[in-house]
């Protein structure tokens, strides 16, 4: 692991609020995944890796594609478990990394109701222009911040306060 964390104990439902919080308070989806994983792990990194993920945001740069709340979990998993050597792609640090990503992947793709990680079909029954989807994506920015959550809890041992097993319902 190349950060220092801080964290004992976390509650994954708090995490899952704060960044619906962050995203109700002025950032897009994906910064205010990084932000929630970044304090609720008490990650030791500048705060300008949440300046890295403001162009994955609104399906990266609104583009529409890849939702930008399942980017910020990639990112932020990649910045907890990621390399900084370029050790090949045998590297066994390198594939635990993508096998995370590639279960946060799954993960949201099966629990966000609608069976897909494209921003532009995630959303397509809103006008974006409007802010109807906001409601919609704070909640899926939750949802990715607590299953990173709950993968770097799992993965070094830090204990999840929660009784719950579940991300809390939208409300």
């Amino acid at each position: 692991m190349n950060v220092k964390m801080g964290a004992k104990e976390v509650s994954l439902r708090k995490v899952q609020k704060d960044a619906e919080d962050s995203y109700k308070g002025g950032y897009f989806c994906c910064e205010a995944v990084m932000n929630a994983i970044r304090n609720n792990f008490e990650i030791d990194v500048p705060k300008e890796v949440i300046g890295m993920a403001s162009a994955m945001s609104v399906g990266a740069g609104r583009s529409g594609c890849m939702c930008g709340a399942l980017n910020g979990g990639i990112l932020a998993l990649g910045m907890i478990f990621g390399r900084t050597e370029p050790l090949g792609p045998k590297d066994p640090d390198v594939n635990k990394c993508m096998s995370y990503s590639n279960e946060l992947h799954t993960w949201f793709k099966e629990h966000n109701g609608k069976n897909a990680v494209c921003c532009r079909i995630l959303t397509k029954e809103f006008d974006m222009g409007k802010g109807e989807h906001k409601e919609q994506c704070i909640y899926f920015t939750g949802l990715c911040a607590w299953k990173v959550a709950d993968i770097v809890c799992r993965e070094l041992g830090i204990t999840n306060t929660d009784t719950e097993t579940e991300p809390a319902p939208r409300s």
